[in-house]
């Protein structure tokens, strides 16, 4: 009875393997962690067909790792919980921990935008608090909305070229996105610095400070 009892349980853990098996659906969730999207925002994103992302939502859904709900004339996709966008973090670490292939790749690309330090999540908040950078959230004005690191600007990308002139010229600026694995706010940090303007990146995005934040309040407790 207990060996039956086994085999149906990996049998359903099995089944979250299965679909995280794809490239495209594991970068599909990293997007629905930042907040909710339709399909054509994720079309758009991913460059993938219509066809292709709606079959690959479909999976999600049947494991249950997202949700939909219609909007309009639109459907709407999120994730099915933060225990999801918990467990896509995990994964990365785990995945830069254990494979030099992550490793490499994220050296490579970031050095091919800007060779930089990212400031670390613990500095950025004692900084923010004695009011000695700004912080901005490049990611699209959706997102932000979704959710943001409390105190943050939102800036997106396209148009921080056209507000330069309202950043402050006696602070640091530093700039997030998605995360580890989220160009923008490289690319930004780049353009900051081509127009005299001090700035450095954090690594980190909201998902990442989030869990920042809940540990730090488990270990401040008595």
């Amino acid at each position: 009875m207990e060996r039956i009892w086994k085999d149906q349980l990996y049998k359903e853990f099995a089944r979250i393997g299965k679909c995280l098996s794809s490239p495209k659906r594991l970068e599909l969730l990293d997007l629905l962690s930042q907040g909710p999207k339709s399909v054509d925002q994720l079309v758009k994103l991913t460059g993938m067909s219509v066809a292709n992302v709606s079959q690959h939502l479909q999976t999600l859904h049947e494991s249950r790792l997202v949700r939909s709900h219609r909007q309009g004339n639109f459907v709407i996709y999120e994730i099915a919980g933060l225990s999801v966008a918990d467990f896509m973090v995990s994964l990365h670490r785990l995945s830069e921990k254990q494979l030099v292939e992550v490793q490499k790749l994220k050296t490579e690309i970031l050095q091919n935008h800007l060779s930089m330090e990212p400031i670390a999540l613990e500095k950025l908040l004692e900084r923010m608090e004695r009011g000695e950078v700004v912080l901005l959230d490049v990611r699209p004005q959706d997102e932000y909305e979704t959710g943001h690191i409390p105190g943050a600007i939102s800036m997106p990308m396209e148009d921080l070229e056209k507000h330069l002139a309202s950043l402050p010229t006696d602070k640091e600026i530093v700039a997030y996105c998605r995360g580890p694995y989220c160009l923008m706010s490289a690319q930004a940090v780049e353009i900051l610095i081509s127009k005299g303007i001090k700035a450095s990146r954090l690594e980190e995005g909201l998902i990442e400070w989030k869990r920042y934040m809940e540990q730090s309040n488990i270990q401040s407790q008595p």
